[in-house]
């Protein structure tokens, strides 16, 4: 299979024409090799529009579900970037082509180990990962100007919001009681945090971010 023609027409037939315009998430989106971040027996999907199963409870999000969350979120060359479930690591890699410093941070130990491995495979030496729980996030090397967490949420705690810094803003997709979800940009501003609804978007929730908690939108 021809990966780099895959990577083409994910661009130009899934992103461009779905009000994707940032040239720089396109340009990422478009060097990056999606296929190694996916097991061996799902390469020759790795590029289909579609939500794919990496681990248990890990997903790598559906392209256009994540191109527009990184745009939504405008990192910059000189933010620093936080991923909450990173999984394999492809939701770190686009914002790493983007901001100065990704922090990766996954619950599950052998992904930890096998992403830390790709990351240097691919020479991706401005991701850190680290294993620790993912409702605690990552306070000692915050505030973050960017967080995104990479799945599904039912409820956000509140030890995720606080490590925004000023102006921070966080993408995720919210998932409510019925099972709809919705991918949110949350903005912390003087005066507090708030949130708006980008589009409708589906991915299943992540494990840790099931049950009620500290605070819920």
């Amino acid at each position: 299979m021809n990966f780099e023609d895959a990577r083409r027409i994910m661009v130009d037939s899934q992103l461009r024409p779905n009000r994707v315009t940032n040239e720089g998430v396109l340009a990422a989106m478009g060097t990056l090799p999606r296929e190694q971040f996916v097991p061996e027996a799902q390469r020759p999907v790795a590029y289909v529009d579609e939500d794919l199963a990496i681990a248990p409870g890990r997903y790598n999000m559906e392209p256009l579900t994540l191109a527009r969350l990184v745009q939504a979120a405008a990192p910059k060359s000189f933010e620093l970037c936080l991923v909450v479930g990173a999984g394999t690591g492809y939701s770190a890699a686009v914002f790493a082509r983007l901001c100065d410093t990704v922090f990766a941070l996954e619950s599950d130990g052998a992904l930890t180990a096998s992403t830390s491995a790709l990351m240097s495979d691919l020479a991706l030496d401005n991701i850190v990962i680290v294993e620790g729980a993912l409702v605690d996030g990552l306070p000692k090397q915050g505030p973050y100007d960017v967080i995104m967490v990479n799945g599904g949420v039912k409820m956000l705690p509140d030890a995720l919001t606080d490590q925004l810094a000023d102006g921070g803003r966080m993408v995720t997709v919210m998932i409510d009681e019925a099972g709809l979800g919705r991918a949110v940009l949350i903005v912390k501003g003087a005066t507090g945090i708030s949130q708006r609804v980008l589009f409708d978007a589906s991915i299943p929730a992540l494990p840790e971010f099931e049950k009620e908690a500290g605070f819920v939108f």
